[in-house]
């Protein structure tokens, strides 16, 4: 698909000024920094203004520069290494303000993410979860937080529920063997995608398993298998993943589950309390001094 964008470029050289072909030369020879420079900074970088930015990204079918650098994104997320990761943060972030930069991507990150995902397709996960036979949880690598965190709080919630262990591919397909339809499969992968994870996933589907998958966007290679898709933005501007945006969705994810079982769970939070009360599980707050 980069490629495919990439030679659309190339092949309209002809018909570009020589200001934008300064602009093709480079997004085709360094797109994977092209992608996250705004239009001003590629502008500086070629030597043309940010206006010949604008209409380059327009001729070449664009509605705007943003749409142009989103397409970018979204094509070459999954090819960016770490050492290039690493280079992209020195040109985004710089080395001032860090803390504020960080702070304020992420919270623009929830806010697209709470834009973007259709109530319909998370009402329609909250469904099949809990009418689920089994649930199995898959999360691998930096996505592996995530499933653990899912995982937690759904054990207090179901009885029915599988964490996969993901130490190597054979163990991953041996713990889901017996998946079939009924059964709910939910893999948590973001960019850079686990192969293990996208194999599982055509797995599940194979078997007749309902799949919620829980992904940057519709362009992740496990869409083709998800009866619902969960997207949550993770626009890697970083050598760290921002797993902040896809937290929140499963934490919106449990709480709806939660709320529609909150019957059985206030009686088990009741019984919990207990337990971990008799067992000092949490450490008792110390009376305050008169």
């Amino acid at each position: 698909m980069t490629q495919d964008l990439l030679t659309k470029i190339s092949a309209m050289n002809g018909k570009l000024s020589k200001g934008q072909r300064l602009i093709a030369h480079y997004i085709v020879n360094h797109y994977e920094r092209a992608a996250f420079m705004t239009a001003q900074k590629l502008g500086a970088a070629v030597g043309v203004s940010e206006s010949t930015v604008v209409r380059f990204a327009y001729e070449i079918g664009f509605d705007g520069y943003p749409r142009l650098q989103r397409a970018l994104q979204e094509l070459i997320r999954n090819r960016l290494t770490s050492a290039q990761r690493m280079e992209v943060t020195s040109d985004q972030i710089g080395e001032s303000n860090i803390l504020q930069k960080v702070l304020s991507l992420d919270i623009e990150r929830i806010r697209r993410t709470a834009e973007s995902v259709s109530p319909e397709s998370f009402s329609a996960a909250v469904d099949a979860i809990l009418d689920a036979q089994e649930i199995y949880i898959l999360g691998i690598r930096s996505s592996a937080s995530l499933a653990n965190f899912l995982y937690f709080y759904f054990n207090h919630i179901f009885k029915n529920l599988r964490l996969v262990s993901a130490s190597s591919a054979s163990e991953v397909f041996e713990q889901i063997y017996h998946m079939g339809k009924g059964d709910v499969f939910i893999p948590i992968t973001f960019p850079r995608y686990s192969r293990r994870s996208i194999k599982a996933t055509e797995f599940a589907k194979s078997t007749g398993a309902h799949v919620i998958g829980i992904t940057d966007s519709d362009h992740s290679p496990i869409a083709p298998y998800c009866d619902n898709l969960l997207c949550a933005r993770s626009d890697m501007v970083s050598f760290v993943d921002s797993l902040v945006a896809p937290l929140s969705l499963i934490n919106a994810l449990i709480v709806a589950v939660g709320m529609r079982k909150r019957g059985e769970i206030f009686k088990t939070y009741q019984d919990l309390e207990n337990i971990w009360e008799e067992y000092d599980v949490y450490e008792k707050p110390q009376p305050t001094a008169q």
